[in-house]
């Protein structure tokens, strides 16, 4: 399948998703994106149309982040420090964005990650 296909459809399914997932002030989107390298994740209220808080694998609040990739156990240590962020800005439920990709190994790592570090999904 070409390229620029593949980047259609993912946009599609990106776009079909948000359609259903909005965030509160009260219940944030939790945004999760993964790139090839990264990975980031958001705490959005989509009624104000403002960032919450937000992580990455780049940030420098996490220790070993040279050694950070996206990948599942990056994607655990991501999930947890994201939890932590969200729980010290006092948000404690969200609504889980996994933007177009599909819940499994890496998402469905950092989602697990968040949700015994504390988070309600």
């Amino acid at each position: 399948m070409r390229n620029d296909k593949k980047q259609k459809l993912e946009r599609k399914r990106r776009f079909r998703i948000r359609h259903k997932v909005q965030g509160t002030p009260e219940r944030p989107r939790m945004s999760v994106r993964f790139t090839q390298r990264n990975i980031h994740v958001q705490f959005i209220d989509d009624e104000a149309g403002t960032t919450l808080a937000s992580t990455t694998t780049v940030s420098k609040a996490l220790a070993d982040r040279a050694a950070l990739r996206a990948n599942s156990a990056s994607a655990e240590k991501v999930g947890k420090q994201a939890a932590q962020i969200a729980l010290d800005k006092g948000i404690k439920s969200v609504v889980f964005d996994r933007s177009g990709a599909k819940y499994h190994g890496k998402v469905k790592a950092l989602a697990d990650a968040a949700r015994e570090a504390g988070l309600e999904f």
